[in-house]
């Protein structure tokens, strides 16, 4: 199946899913993935830091949709203890440079998974079971406490698409606002 035929199909699978797990105390599975220039990045790397995860590829349009605001995010909660991620699945660099990095201008690493596994990992058994894992993960936010629980997941609900993140900072001032 081509990118198209992909991009239509977990569209239209994800229309049956319905909104984000917060506070879900699940503990994030760790990982190891090269950034753009080859360099390795581990999960280790932010132990104690808020991390925002944001699964992506190049041609999902939900995923250049939050670009803008993810770098946003980046701005305004770096002094905070938050690091943002884009982990790429399944791309090659020079193109996930060429339509993400060269686009946008991430001041945060982008990531690159290029086999899906690192996604899989973050994927729910239960949710779209007939789609790969890694595809289930597509255009999904995940945020990670210091402590390396899972604090917020959301996968792309079509119909109810948080563009500029609302929903997500409105937990991380809540969990920021105890420290």
């Amino acid at each position: 199946m081509n990118y198209q035929g992909k991009l239509i199909a977990i569209i239209l699978s994800i229309f049956i899913f319905s909104g984000p797990v917060v506070n879900a105390q699940i503990k994030a599975p760790e990982f190891e993935l090269k950034d753009l220039n080859g360099n390795l990045v581990s999960s280790k790397d932010y132990e104690g830091n808020f991390i925002v995860i944001h699964i992506a590829t190049t041609w999902c349009p939900f995923c250049n949709a939050e670009a803008p605001y993810l770098e946003q995010l980046n701005q305004d909660y770096n002094q905070q203890n938050v690091k943002v991620v884009i982990v790429d699945v399944k791309e090659p660099a020079s193109l996930v440079k060429a339509k993400l990095q060269d686009r946008f201008n991430f001041t945060f690493p982008v990531l690159l998974d290029l086999d899906g596994a690192v996604a899989s990992q973050f994927a729910p058994a239960d949710v779209l079971p007939e789609l790969a894992r890694d595809e289930v993960m597509l255009a999904s936010n995940l945020l990670i406490d210091p402590q390396g629980n899972i604090q917020y997941m959301s996968l792309l609900d079509s119909k109810n698409f948080d563009v500029t993140l609302n929903e997500l900072k409105e937990v991380l001032n809540e969990l920021l606002s105890k420290l």
